[in-house]
């Protein structure tokens, strides 16, 4: 009874083995394909049948982990660089993080500044190094001999005060700083409106570095009104006079990377105080008006493309490309005058322009006789 009684319990335990080690086994076909495998083939066979089905789902267990060790190798490089993020982008692509850039910001707008001005610096010594590498836009000399003329017999607003913006009269010292102060305060001003304020500074003797420094904000500002930005630009002359007497002994920066230093310097003044107070040249005083005169005649555009350039700082730059160097103080006065007088930013005077046969643009901007009619008719019923 006792034997008998143990064997008959044995059979049970022993299926209950059998199944759970069938069931292990078949774990991890069931996770891999758990459409395929159905829960019948979980369960033991009792037919003939059984072995073959055993050995059949074992080659597809084998293949299924085949295909999925295979995937997961695919997808490592992958995960990867989905880990790395960005650090693993820019290691493909050579580009430093920002963390390493030279730029980094340190103290706000003084280090955004710095990029500006050491970027800018970039593009003027690859500008003036590849002197004429572009190619001359046809009959360039024929419209700079056709403005010439025009301007001869009309002069511009700008001519007339140009001598005074020089401060020849002055020692050399003297001289520079107030050409720096002059175009400084010139900035989208009107030159009669400059000339009236620098006489003003001038007269009050309020043009040196050590009288600015001594001054109040609010005189000086009260003597350059009404120039454009007046109050920005006072603080900003004091700012200057105060720099020129710490690091400049008086007087002002010969190079054009400190001169962009100075707040309020952009490329235009700069480059226009390089060479009006030091006499030298190292780019094109670029300002609105050749900077739309130049893309109205075609003559620059960005690189690769026809497109027109967006700033003043990009028509420096593509200027500089094929214009010859001996070109490059000349123009900037020529087109300035030609710019405030026929070439005007509304309304361009076509019609008394003699180079109109040489411009892609001429007439292009002119309102047309319908515009006209459409504003009398508005104005008849107001």
């Amino acid at each position: 009874m006792i034997l008998t009684t143990g064997a008959a319990s044995t059979i049970p335990i022993a299926a209950r083995v059998f199944n759970a080690m069938n069931r292990r086994m078949y774990a991890a076909a069931t996770l891999s394909s758990a459409k395929s495998i159905s829960a019948e083939s979980l369960n033991p066979r009792p037919d003939s049948n059984f072995d073959s089905a055993i050995g059949t789902s074992e080659s597809e267990t084998r293949v299924s982990l085949r295909k999925k060790r295979l995937k997961q190798e695919d997808l490592e490089p992958v995960q990867q660089c989905s880990s790395r993020g960005i650090n693993a982008r820019k290691e493909m692509c050579g580009l430093p993080d920002i963390e390493e850039s030279p730029y980094k910001k340190t103290n706000g707008s003084a280090s955004s500044r710095t990029s500006k001005i050491n970027s800018f610096i970039k593009s003027t010594e690859a500008s003036t190094s590849i002197k004429t590498a572009g190619i001359p836009p046809e009959n360039w000399k024929k419209v700079l001999e056709g403005i010439q003329k025009m301007k001869s017999s009309e002069e511009a607003p700008a001519n007339a005060v140009e001598c005074d913006r020089t401060g020849s009269f002055l020692p050399p010292k003297e001289r520079r700083f107030y050409v720096l102060i002059g175009t400084l305060l010139s900035s989208q001003t009107k030159e009669h409106i400059t000339g009236a304020a620098v006489e003003r500074l001038h007269q009050n003797g309020l043009l040196t570095p050590e009288a600015i420094d001594k001054a109040d904000e609010s005189t000086i500002k009260e003597l350059i009104y009404p120039v454009g930005f007046y109050t920005r630009k006072a603080t900003n002359v004091k700012k200057v006079a105060k720099i020129c007497l710490m690091k400049y002994d008086g007087d002002i920066p010969r190079t054009l990377e400190e001169l962009l230093s100075l707040p309020g310097v952009g490329p235009k003044i700069a480059h226009l105080v390089l060479h009006v107070a030091w006499n030298d040249v190292q780019g094109i005083c670029v300002d609105t008006h050749v900077h739309r005169i130049c893309n109205r005649l075609g003559w620059v555009s960005k690189p690769g493309t026809k497109q027109k350039t967006l700033s003043p700082e990009e028509t420096r730059v593509a200027l500089q490309q094929w214009l010859p160097k001996e070109e490059w103080v000349a123009i900037n006065f020529l087109l300035v005058g030609f710019g405030q007088t026929i070439c005007t930013p509304l309304r361009p005077r076509c019609g008394t322009c003699s180079i109109t046969e040489l411009c892609p643009s001429a007439f292009k901007e002119t309102p047309s006789t319908s515009s006209k009619l459409k504003k009398s008719i508005k104005s008849k019923k107001l």
